[in-house]
């Protein structure tokens, strides 16, 4: 019995798959986009999120909430105060709109969490003495 010549069948749509694997893994090893340049808005971002994950309004890696720390939010508020005195009288309109607009909504936010949280354990006051 002669040996059968073995041929190899090459399909033309796996040769094109195989470009498109090659150019999309050449993209995901290309150099990422330069970082902007730094600025002050960035640096109030920056401390915003610490606050925000402080407030557990973040979720974490998993997708699950971060739990609040309230301890952590009011330190980086503070920060956030620190750095709007430092920067008194020496930012942009812009920059101060944005710096008084985040330490409000902070501020609001932290006063609505730790009076929900002093008022869940108490139980409200009844007109009738008890029994």
């Amino acid at each position: 019995m002669p040996e059968e010549e073995k041929k190899i069948i090459v399909d033309d749509d796996w040769k094109a798959e195989a470009k498109r694997e090659k150019e999309r893994l050449a993209r995901q090893t290309a150099a990422p986009e330069p970082l902007p340049p730094p600025s002050f808005a960035e640096l109030v971002n920056l401390i915003v999120v610490q606050a925000m994950a402080g407030l557990g309004l973040l979720a974490g890696p998993g997708g699950d909430r971060i739990p609040p720390n309230l301890e952590m939010a009011r330190h980086f508020i503070d920060l956030l105060q620190v750095l709007e005195e430092k920067t008194r009288n020496n930012l942009t309109p812009e920059e101060k709109t944005l710096v008084d607009q985040v330490l409000y909504d902070l501020r609001m936010t932290f006063v609505q969490m730790t009076s929900a949280g002093s008022t869940a354990g108490r139980v409200p006051p009844t007109s009738a003495p008890p029994p």
